[in-house]
């Protein structure tokens, strides 16, 4: 299968939402399709971009641009693109999506929702806890805004959905953005191993 418009799909959540398990999934599911794509996870753009950066608005925003910045690039280029951050702000995301677009390519924007008493049980490090008691500050979700996509082309509920549903919306909504042919269908192997969250 040969891609030559790139596309960018933007998993946008809370902490512990599963953007991440979500992003490999597709990355996997994708590269066996025999697309080029690459990853771009908020922690490790953190760690490799983004040390400069606090956690203020301006400074959060600044790093959803630098992610939006490298998607472009990569997209305009003909490679599929998974971002991967929880980038709260609304304005930003909005912004990266224009930038991407006005390269010709298609931004695909995944909200992976989950209530925060779920993400509070998954959380193995009680970082939500700690934020809920007020021991963590401006903690994005609970002291700290998230604002929600308005209207994103798919929503996935991690506490309702398996990976492999979720996997084959986004593939959907790939499909009818006509980044992937009609006729693509994920690989039956690589869902039984995606069954279960």
């Amino acid at each position: 299968m040969n891609n030559h418009r790139g596309f960018t799909v933007w998993f946008t959540g809370l902490s512990g939402a599963g953007k991440t398990t979500l992003a490999n999934a597709m990355a996997v599911e994708l590269a066996r399709g025999g697309l080029k794509v690459e990853i771009l996870d908020g922690d490790e753009v953190r760690t490799n971009l983004s040390k400069d950066l606090g956690f203020s608005k301006e400074d959060r925003d600044t790093n959803i641009r630098r992610i939006g910045y490298v998607s472009r690039l990569l997209a305009r280029n003909g490679v599929g693109v998974i971002a991967a951050a929880i980038s709260p702000y609304r304005e930003v995301r909005d912004e990266v999506r224009r930038a991407i677009e006005a390269e010709g390519a298609a931004f695909v924007e995944v909200f992976v929702k989950c209530p925060i008493d779920v993400l509070a049980e998954r959380d193995v490090k009680g970082l939500y806890k700690k934020a809920i008691t007020g021991e963590i500050k401006k903690f994005t979700g609970v002291s700290d805004p998230y604002e929600e996509p308005l209207d994103p082309e798919v929503v996935i509920e991690t506490d309702r959905e398996s990976i492999a549903a979720s996997v084959t919306k986004i593939i959907q909504a790939l499909e009818s953005s006509l980044m992937l042919p009609r006729s693509y269908s994920p690989a039956d192997d690589v869902l039984v191993h995606l069954a279960i969250w």
